[in-house]
């Protein structure tokens, strides 16, 4: 399994965040982590919430509420 930077990188570079990269960040988030990877996951969620990084997740399961951690209590307007 890839850490948390390794994904944050790999979604930057290709514009997508895959679903299965998704699934082992919430694996990965939910142990200990350093400040390196949580630096990594911020930048990501900025990417993702400013649309330049798009969520295979959301493509696949429409826009409303989700439990992922970059939508999660976030409302957005279609």
């Amino acid at each position: 399994m890839m850490g948390i930077q390794e994904i944050a990188q790999q979604a930057l570079m290709t514009g997508c965040l895959t679903t299965e990269a998704e699934n082992q960040l919430r694996q990965l988030l939910s142990m200990k982590y350093d400040w390196e990877d949580f630096q990594a996951f911020i930048k990501l969620q900025k990417e993702v919430m400013e649309g330049r990084v798009r969520q295979e997740s959301r493509e696949l399961f429409g826009s409303g509420f989700s439990s992922n951690p970059f939508t999660q209590n976030v409302v957005i307007a279609s």
